[in-house]
């Protein structure tokens, strides 16, 4: 489980972001590693038992892990780590244009949880957009069911917004709303005492069954 240390650890690094207090504080970050390792290897074995895509692409927790260190090469931001630790669980790894289910860890109540697929390459954009345009009924459907509300009460949120309809795509079509997004997640906050609760990949696993239909609709076409 993550504990109030990993919080704690993650609150001093965006105090003192800098390559000196970390550092200094490396044996922190490794034990708030392999709370974080833990918490994936967990989690693959919940989604795994739901979805059989995830399951036969054998993950490794380590893999599914996000770098702490930032690339800072072409930001102007030029601070060296990032302050939150994120787990991405999807079919084929996190390289993959995939969407899948993640988990977002920062202290102050800034851990949150969901899934889809965030900020796609064009041609997979292109793609979702086909899909939901061809599908529109089935997608409003999995969109409106009473659990996905109920998780996710701001619905399916876009990672960017077109001001027109896409190329191809005509203004009055019934999906439009849809086909201006530019990435398809859904997102659900959890608070530090959430975050460090005995049951948290109860509470996540649960969550993630709840969006797996609508994960499950924007793979088809990939």
């Amino acid at each position: 489980m993550i504990t109030a240390a990993t919080l704690s650890f993650l609150r001093g690094l965006k105090a003192r972001n800098t390559r000196e207090w970390f550092e200094e504080h490396r044996p922190d970050y490794q034990e708030a590693y392999g709370e974080v390792i833990g918490l994936t290897a967990e989690l693959l074995r919940e989604i795994c038992a739901f979805d059989p895509a995830v399951a036969a692409s054998g993950l490794n927790p380590k893999n599914c892990i996000m770098r702490i260190y930032r690339d800072v090469r072409f930001s102007r931001e030029k601070l060296p780590y990032k302050t939150n630790f994120f787990v991405f669980i999807n079919r084929g790894g996190r390289s993959s244009a995939f969407g899948g289910y993640y988990v977002h860890i920062a202290p102050e109540g800034e851990s949150f949880a969901g899934g889809g697929v965030y900020m796609p390459e064009p041609a997979v954009l292109e793609l979702l957009r086909e899909e939901i345009g061809g599908h529109c009924s089935e997608w409003r459907s999995i969109l409106s069911d009473e659990a996905f509300r109920r998780e996710f009460p701001e619905g399916v949120l876009p990672s960017g917004l077109l001001k027109r309809p896409p190329k191809g795509f005509d203004a009055d079509d019934p999906a439009i709303e849809y086909l201006k997004y530019k990435g398809y997640y859904t997102q659900r906050f959890f608070s530090d005492a959430e975050v460090t609760s005995p049951v948290f990949v109860t509470r996540l696993a649960a969550l993630f069954r709840t969006v797996k239909p609508m994960v499950d609709f924007l793979n088809r076409p990939l």
